[in-house]
């Protein structure tokens, strides 16, 4: 294929892709800083926070919660975050935030994320383990990793305690080692004392519990519940074991109180008026937190260290024998269908040559999310099935070729 030409961000910066969130929460684990996690909800969210990230030349993680999406079309805001990413110049990765079933963490995945949590920490133990591993073997398999909870973060304030309803139930030691040999998680969110929403007073936080989880797991921890606390806290924090910090609260105060502070000042404003302040004060306080966080100024090591996440296109060109034009439609619109389903696969397209005499007739481009999905793929029974019954009976000629994109 031929080599793309380099691609540009709007600061006339050259665009890198989107890196392994594996790999950036490892460096972020082993060199003492956290990478924060920002919720967004709209493109005013995308904007103000990858703004944030390039003036502090910061890496970010763009996170949609499947709470959240009774506020958007989960599609297509991935859509957005993806092209943000993807034009940016400094380290992104998109997460799935608080997914509740292996089928969102599939769904996720077709998306664009190339993280996923699963939260299962309402249920018992063993519920919880269970389901964490049935995302975890299937995530692994594209190559995406995962973030799993244990204990529990409950949530204050109306719409917190609707989404994370109950008490707060800490994380134990014993529990974690187990819950993280059993279920191969690659990052823990654990519970020591935070809440999601507006904190009322200073939190009270565990450290020796969490300084003790840290030294039995050795894997970077995530910390849900960020709004609220103090510059100190965020650092004792970082400093036994946390390279994962969630935030979403207090970029959605800060979004509310421009538009309150627009429609004061300016009477019967329209929309555009009204949040016209909105993506700039989510900057401010995105960009506040990644320098507590440690993370302001590491773009370039952090790249240096991270594999770029980039898909792979599966081509296959083939003629049929057999059937006929009609039929051979059919059985490619059914492989559309069943392939696409295939956790990893995140579009099918098929076509005909323009020219009659062509050498080859018909053409498949399966987009893999990562270099990963090959062997899942090939693999798996849905694949195996078309291809045994459907596919080769007919194929004649047929050469598949996988390419990983550069420049994409």
């Amino acid at each position: 294929m031929l080599e793309k030409s380099p691609r540009w961000n709007h600061t006339g910066d050259r665009a890198m892709p989107l890196v392994h969130m594996k790999d950036m929460l490892a460096h972020a684990y082993e060199h003492g800083y956290a990478v924060g996690a920002f919720d967004v909800v709209s493109l005013d969210f995308v904007e103000g926070v990858m703004a944030a990230a390039e003036r502090s030349r910061a890496p970010v993680i763009l996170s949609l919660a499947e709470s959240h999406r009774e506020h958007y079309d989960f599609e297509l805001l991935m859509s957005a975050v993806e092209a943000a990413g993807r034009r940016s110049p400094v380290p992104v990765a998109l997460h799935l935030d608080h997914g509740t079933s292996l089928e969102s963490a599939v769904r996720a995945i077709r998306l664009g994320c190339n993280g996923v949590m699963v939260d299962a920490s309402q249920a018992n133990f063993s519920d919880n383990l269970a389901r964490t591993k049935a995302v975890v073997e299937m995530a692994h398999a594209c190559g995406v990793p995962v973030e799993g909870e244990l204990g529990y973060v409950p949530g204050v304030g109306r719409e917190d305690i609707e989404r994370h309803p109950g008490s707060n139930a800490y994380t134990t030691v014993a529990e974690a080692k187990g819950f993280v040999e059993r279920t191969g998680v690659d990052f823990l969110a654990v519970s020591i004392g935070t809440v999601h929403g507006r904190l009322k007073g200073k939190a009270k936080l565990d450290f020796q519990r969490l300084r003790s989880i840290n030294q039995a797991l050795g894997i970077p921890l995530a910390i849900h519940g960020g709004t609220g606390l103090d510059d100190d806290q965020f650092r004792r924090l970082i400093a036994k074991g946390v390279a994962k910090i969630n935030y979403d609260t207090a970029l959605a105060d800060a979004a509310g109180a421009a538009i309150h502070a627009r429609a004061k000042s300016a009477p019967g404003a329209g929309y555009t008026a009204l949040v016209q302040d909105v993506s700039a004060a989510i900057s401010t306080e995105a960009e506040r937190c990644m320098r507590v966080w440690g993370g302001a100024g590491r773009a370039a090591e952090v790249l240096s260290h991270c594999r770029p996440w980039a898909p792979v296109e599966h081509l296959i060109i083939h003629n049929v024998v057999g059937i006929s034009e009609k039929e051979a439609a059919a059985m490619m619109a059914e492989g559309q269908q069943a392939l696409g389903a295939i956790p990893g696969v995140r579009e099918v397209v098929t076509g005909r040559a323009v020219e009659e005499r062509a050498q080859y007739r018909y053409c498949w481009l399966v987009r893999f999310a990562a270099p990963e999905v090959i062997d899942s793929y090939r693999e798996h029974p849905d694949h195996v099935a078309f291809a045994n019954r459907r596919f080769r009976p007919v194929a004649d000629r047929d050469i598949s070729i996988d390419y990983a994109l550069e420049g994409s």
